[in-house]
């Protein structure tokens, strides 16, 4: 048997998830605060909605994917309602993600998890879901901020 060392390691996962996470709060700052919540181009949501969408989708995904409970998906959180409120429950679960990431063992990463009772896949498909969604949102939040005349935050800077 060989004893190769792994291409990411579960530790480097989670700095590379933080890392975007970094860099999403960064954009959140970035937004003056109207058009946070307000302003959108062809017709897509505003980025606040965006991001409520990646609070809706990580702690509680972690928290099922650690307990195996069916949590309800629900991204219509009214108490976040400024960016500051925003700021605050992002700080809050990036803590959170690191105290359940500490709680999945190297074997649950494989195993077949029915996220919010919609997405019956591997723990570890649906964690890199969690990421791609939430480059792919940010995404839009860099067009948004630059359609506002506003530079965003490098993206190699996370």
């Amino acid at each position: 048997m060989s004893n190769t060392r792994p291409i990411i390691s579960q530790e480097e996962l989670l700095e590379s998830w933080q890392g975007h996470r970094r860099l999403t709060r960064r954009v959140i700052e970035t937004f003056p605060e109207k058009e946070l919540f307000e302003f959108s181009v062809g017709g897509m949501r505003p980025f606040s909605e965006m991001v409520k969408e990646f609070l809706a989708i990580a702690v509680p995904g972690l928290t099922q994917i650690v307990n195996d409970n069916n949590v309800e998906f629900d991204e219509t959180r009214s108490e976040w309602k400024n960016k500051q409120d925003l700021l605050n429950a992002w700080d809050k679960q990036t803590e959170e993600i690191n105290t359940l990431w500490s709680q999945i063992s190297p074997e649950r990463f494989h195993e077949e998890v029915n996220l919010f009772g919609q997405y019956k896949f591997p723990a570890i498909q649906n964690i890199q879901y969690f990421i791609d969604n939430e480059i792919h949102h940010r995404g839009q939040g860099f067009v948004y901020l630059r359609a506002l005349g506003i530079e965003p935050p490098f993206f190699w800077e996370r």
